[in-house]
């Protein structure tokens, strides 16, 4: 079975990603990524691929395009609102860093390592904890500081254990000739433009019900679901990152009148595009203040 390509959003404002979710999730799938993952688990057992069983304390290091899920042992119907604590970053990112800092070539074997999994001891998974509860809340140039502090406490963990073996290499080319990976790396290339399930489909040689079937198997969500989603993680950026009217916003991500898109974002959001704006820009300035202080 191929894994399905995960669409990592990642801020214009900002180098790497830092978030955390509960289960189920709808990245909860056999997928893959060509950013770099640094995930702790803060709540649940069960079984990951690439694999054994994890528990709470777990802290693994994945490198890019390489497969893998998590399940938990949670009965149906049942929920956890915060299973784990995730960070993804750019291979790109790194590279960078490299060029640009001599010191960072240290971290160099264990992005290398990375390829295969790596598991670290409970020891090291405590103290990233705080560092990794600290990045959901950070902004700035101390989301930086806070990486590389997470990342020197990495390289400097020497009871690291690999997840797959050295010869596995992950083959994303291969992964790309499933059609549904296709589908979803143009959707999130072309998110302004009219996206229609039927003209996906076609694009595809599917028929419309069975690019349905196919498209809620892979994501587990239904197509319209899934784009309003990448929608309203755009419209947020251009909101707390721009001055657009919310009407430009609108018209920029894709949604075609102002009525849908609010109702859209009150779904995702809780709140008004324009509360939202608000509430981000509050908070910005309260920052900043702290900081001046």
């Amino acid at each position: 079975m191929q894994p399905d390509l995960e669409i990592v959003e990642v801020r214009s404002d900002e180098s790497f990603t830092a978030w955390a979710h509960g289960y189920p999730y709808h990245t909860v799938r056999w997928h893959f990524h060509p950013e770099y993952e640094i995930q702790l688990i803060v709540e649940t057992r069960g079984v990951y691929f690439v694999g054994g069983h994890f528990e709470p304390g777990n802290l693994v290091l994945m490198g890019p395009d390489l497969p893998h899920n998590w399940i938990s042992d949670v009965p149906a119907g049942q929920s956890v609102e915060r299973r784990g604590i995730v960070i993804q970053f750019p291979a790109e990112l790194v590279e960078n860093m490299g060029a640009a800092f001599p010191e960072f070539e240290r971290i160099a074997p264990l992005l290398a390592e990375s390829g295969s999994g790596l598991l670290f001891s409970a020891e090291t998974a405590i103290a990233a904890k705080p560092i990794m509860e600290s990045l959901l809340e950070a902004r700035g140039l101390r989301r930086v500081i806070l990486l590389l502090s997470l990342l020197e406490l990495l390289v400097d963990s020497s009871d690291r254990q690999r997840l797959a073996s050295p010869a596995f290499k992950p083959d994303p080319k291969a992964f790309m000739s499933h059609a549904i990976n296709n589908v979803l790396a143009h959707i999130a290339a072309n998110l302004g433009d009219d996206l229609r399930e039927p003209m996906l489909a076609e694009l595809v040689g599917q028929s419309p019900s069975a690019f349905s079937r196919s498209f809620r198997k892979h994501t587990g969500q239904s197509f319209v679901r899934y784009v309003n989603r990448l929608r309203i993680s755009r419209a947020c950026e251009l909101l707390t990152n721009s001055e657009k009217p919310v009407l430009d916003v609108c018209m920029d991500v894709g949604f075609n009148n102002v009525s849908n898109f609010n109702r859209q974002f009150l779904l995702h959001k809780r709140m008004p595009p324009t509360k939202f704006r608000n509430f981000h820009c509050m908070q910005a300035k309260a920052s900043r203040a702290a900081s001046s202080a």
